[in-house]
């Protein structure tokens, strides 16, 4: 059973940085397809960034974040992070994690509804 339990929200200025982290577990596997989510009040849930799935950075990352998030993932530490840079306001929501290893590419893994794993979330507000 994987468990995923994110980390590093906060409140954050336009322009300012923050590094989100999503400790796994139940994972043996070092190429295990896994993401980040968000939501945002009132807007559907979007497919923000995946890693250890075949596609380009197109398929990899949403437009609206593409040149300033970055997933890694670290498997000697267990842990995923998305580390945000440029923060805007529109990026504020509830983040979370997500894995599945029935899903290879970034792209359907990106617009899934129906992902086997998911962590709690975590919040980040971008207000000036």
């Amino acid at each position: 059973q994987v468990q995923l339990v994110e980390s590093g929200g906060g409140s954050v200025q336009p322009g300012e940085s923050l590094t989100l982290s999503c400790v796994y577990s139940g994972v043996t596997d070092n190429r295990y397809p896994m993401g980040w989510f968000r939501q945002a009040p009132e807007k559907e849930r979007e497919g923000v960034a995946a890693i250890d799935c075949s596609g380009s950075d197109r398929d990899r990352y949403a437009d609206s974040v593409k040149g300033r998030f970055t997933i890694v993932k670290d498997h000697s530490r267990n842990t995923l992070y998305l580390k945000m840079n440029s923060l805007k306001l529109e990026d504020s929501g509830i983040y979370y994690c997500a894995a599945d290893s029935n899903i290879g590419d970034c792209a359907s893994f990106r617009f899934s509804n129906d992902l086997n794993y998911w962590g709690q979330g975590t919040h980040v507000t971008v207000s000036s």
